[in-house]
């Protein structure tokens, strides 16, 4: 079993949703379950609704899961496994106080050391436990690691740390492996110390991926922008391995896809790269169902759009050019007299299948030639003095001349 975990105090970030992508390829590659789970402990920062939200944006990008578990469900069994450590000597009380410990980080650093908790509380009597009536935190005792030290489990308010309740939560999820960001990497060690002291055997298989350095770009934000799923995780892929082409599909991930070809450098975002992986992906639809993505459901508006895709890299972009098009237009003063000219020839003209023969006899019966015209009779067909190829442009919108030239 593998898992993608998440915080639910922001929205979901490219580096958060690289990490999902990779443990959905990792679990289908290896016929096991993948769950989500939602590491909600920070209940002041948790915002509302935004597990749901991040569920919906996995979904979106076609990542299955077995379940969905919210860290705080296992609150009981944090609390009920730091006792059976306290119990069995393998934990300690903790009551130093925050101002004293920054006291000791302070001295460490003026002696240029390397701060370690000092075991202060490891061997307090029972009776002295028992009858203190200051605040607390249960440390697990040290393992017999190089460096290592009683780390805290329990804060004061008895919510379980970081490293105790993913330790706990992957023992009882029966995670195999955990594929997440280097920032973790200290963590891992914990985390299996953790599950050795509570008598767990089954060893969990750690990658731990070079930070994606720019990664906190807003995934709800880039699909705002206009980028396909398909596109950024076909970004996204590319940025932890070298792929054996530029332009894949999620599916086609999964055959080629291998561990231990991931890159050791850190990764930067590059959006430029993404616009380019994204223009692909949106020249690689059918045209009637890119042309949804326009606000139409028409194959010609779809094929209009592909021709637009020579300027435009975004779903967001298209809708911007293709809208113009229907659109009334803002006609520069100088132009007006010349404009209104040809629109009056349109809508008197007979239909023309060809670009050629329209241009031909709109040129004619109007007298205008030169820049002059090309200018006029863009910005009444397109809003823009500046196209594609018009006549690839004429081709798809020629069945909506009247509508476009009121």
């Amino acid at each position: 079993m593998l898992r993608f975990a998440f915080s639910p105090t922001h929205d979901m970030n490219i580096g958060n949703l690289r990490v999902a992508i990779l443990n959905y390829i990792v679990s289908k590659q290896r016929s096991e379950g993948l769950i989500v789970r939602i590491e909600d402990r920070d209940k002041e920062r948790n915002m509302e609704g935004k597990d749901q939200e991040i569920v919906g944006i996995l979904e979106l990008f076609g990542i299955e899961y077995s379940h969905v578990v919210h860290q705080s469900q296992n609150f009981r069994f944090h609390a009920a496994m730091a006792l059976q450590l306290l119990h069995e000597k393998k934990a300690f009380s903790c009551f130093c106080s925050p101002e004293w410990l920054e006291k000791k980080r302070e001295e460490a650093k003026s002696n240029k050391e390397v701060y370690k908790y000092d075991d202060a509380c490891a061997s307090l009597p029972d009776e002295l436990v028992i009858d203190n009536q200051n605040p607390f935190t249960i440390r697990i005792k040290k393992s017999q690691e190089p460096n290592a030290e009683s780390f805290i489990i329990m804060t004061e308010d008895k919510r379980p740390t970081y490293s105790f309740a993913c330790g706990i939560d992957d023992m009882l999820g029966d995670i195999s492996l955990v594929i997440r960001d280097e920032e973790h990497l200290s963590d891992a060690a914990k985390e299996d110390w953790i599950r050795t002291s509570l008598g767990y055997e089954k060893k969990i298989e750690y990658v731990h991926l070079p930070a994606m350095q720019d990664g906190t770009s807003s995934v709800k934000w880039l699909l705002e922008e206009g980028f396909l799923p398909s596109a950024i995780a076909n970004y996204l892929i590319s940025t932890a391995i070298k792929p054996p082409k530029e332009i894949f599909t999620l599916q086609e991930a999964i055959e080629w896809f291998s561990l231990e070809n991931i890159s050791k450098s850190p990764a930067r975002f590059d959006i430029d790269i993404l616009k380019q992986i994204n223009r692909e992906h949106l020249m690689m639809l059918d045209a009637k169902e890119l042309s949804r993505y326009v606000g139409f459901a028409d194959e010609e508006i779809g094929k209009l759009a592909k021709v637009y895709l020579e300027e435009a890299s975004t779903t967001k972009e298209l809708r911007s050019k293709v809208g113009a098009i229907f659109a009334p237009k803002e006609i520069p003063e100088e132009l007006k007299e010349s404009v209104g000219m040809i629109a009056s020839i349109i809508k008197k003209a007979p239909y023309f299948d060809r670009y050629e023969e329209f241009e031909k006899h709109i040129m004619q019966e109007s007298g205008i030639k030169g820049e002059n015209f090309l200018k006029s009779l863009r910005l009444l067909l397109t809003g823009s003095e500046h196209t594609p190829d018009i006549a690839a442009v004429y081709k798809c919108i020629k069945n909506y001349i009247g509508e476009i030239v009121k």
